[in-house]
């Protein structure tokens, strides 16, 4: 298995009630991020200031620098992966590089095993719950609420550390759910549930598989959230 993960970090402050949608306070502004090909070559990804020092945000050069790089690796047969990439990391890549329509033609070609989940179960699954079920050692570094203050307080190798972590976790936890064939994490009430995911797919072959039951919720998250600016990115280039 060829495989690259990747991971972002914002920069934006912001205290995020339970239950709150935190798109409510986007756009946001990426500090860093990190590419780990399994078992080969580590990125950090950001950006310097007058000072030669982190900057507080990625330049749109250097996120576009980082976008053309997934391509590229995808092109080189790499499965390009990340934990709910889809919703998140690769819409806020594109925004700040500028390049929404290129993003979205990684997105759909990326592999999220988080949007695959969701689309069986109904809802969303932290990778560090995930993780922990399915017995990866190596754990997270930090709460990722926490990565924007750290960084703002100059504490940016602990950060760039973080992030970098969370790419060789989710490429530990891709590698799992491909052996065990399903995919287990650790519910709410401490206990361990898993879900059949015989074959990781692409966000496109995802986003063709029925809509998950979602009929016992009483506030269901619509699927849609996560794909939408994809389809829509795409849509718009290519009337163009």
């Amino acid at each position: 298995m060829k495989l690259l993960s990747f991971d972002i970090e914002i920069s934006d402050i912001f205290e995020l009630a339970r239950y709150e949608d935190m798109e409510k306070y986007a756009p946001f502004h990426i500090s860093v991020a990190a590419t780990a090909i399994s078992g080969g070559e580590e990125r950090i990804w950001y950006s310097e200031d007058g000072q030669g020092r982190p900057a507080l945000n990625m330049s749109p050069a250097r996120a576009r620098q980082l976008l053309d790089y997934l391509k590229e690796m995808q092109e080189l047969g790499y499965m390009v992966c990340a934990w709910n990439g889809l919703g998140f990391d690769l819409k806020w890549i594109g925004h700040q590089a500028d390049a929404v329509s290129l993003a979205a033609e990684i997105a759909l070609r990326s592999y999220d095993p988080m949007f695959q989940f969701f689309t069986q179960a109904g809802f969303p699954v932290s990778l560090a719950k995930v993780a922990q079920a399915m017995g990866i050692a190596q754990e997270k570094l930090m709460d990722g609420a926490d990565a924007p203050k750290q960084w703002r307080a100059g504490n940016c190798r602990l950060v760039m550390d973080y992030c970098l972590g969370d790419c060789q976790m989710t490429n530990q936890v891709v590698q799992a759910i491909a052996r065990a064939g399903q995919v287990r994490w650790v519910t709410a009430r401490g206990s361990v549930s898993s879900k059949p995911m015989p074959r990781l797919k692409t966000v496109a072959e995802v986003i063709t598989d029925p809509e998950p039951d979602q009929s016992w919720m009483d506030s269901p998250m619509p699927r849609s959230r996560f794909f939408q600016w994809a389809l829509a990115a795409t849509e718009t280039s290519e009337r163009r």
